[in-house]
């Protein structure tokens, strides 16, 4: 975002201030597609817009960074632990195991690893498993020990 003022979070969002979580993770599900990186190449204004949203939720999704924002807003003291303004893109990324289901395991930089409210991330696992053409075409189910 440009050295302006930053926009209210739920207006970013298209939120009421009354908004359930789900309906903030819908929200923020919907613009993280629309102004995606990969599907906006080059374009400054969409990562902006998405890093923004990004932002918007990291704050709007956590109860008590919600409650302070919505107490003191922008200004509040001592800031967001270190969240709000200051993301990078495996920041952002990091927020899409949550949201899509952590169907994005490991490919783009930070995807996968689900993580619920109060939950850490754990080690991360690479398991190699031999698949035929016909068991990716069908499913397959591996046990893996």
């Amino acid at each position: 975002m440009a050295a302006t003022a930053k926009r209210d979070y739920y207006e970013v969002l298209g939120v009421t201030r009354s908004a359930t979580f789900e309906e903030i993770k819908k929200a923020y599900r919907k613009k993280a597609i629309q102004f995606h990186p990969d599907k906006n190449p080059g374009d400054k204004e969409a990562e902006e817009k998405f890093k923004e949203a990004a932002e918007a939720y990291e704050i709007l999704s956590d109860e008590q960074k919600r409650a302070k924002y919505d107490k003191y807003g922008h200004a509040a003291p001592g800031g967001f632990g270190g969240q709000a303004g200051g993301f990078s893109m495996d920041d952002i990324f990091s927020q899409f195991g949550d949201i899509f289901g952590g169907h994005f395991g490991g490919g783009f930089g930070g995807f996968g690893g689900q993580r619920g409210p109060g939950l850490n991330r754990g080690s991360d696992l690479r398991v190699k498993v031999k698949l035929t053409l016909k068991d990716i075409a069908s499913g397959v189910e591996k046990k893996i020990m």
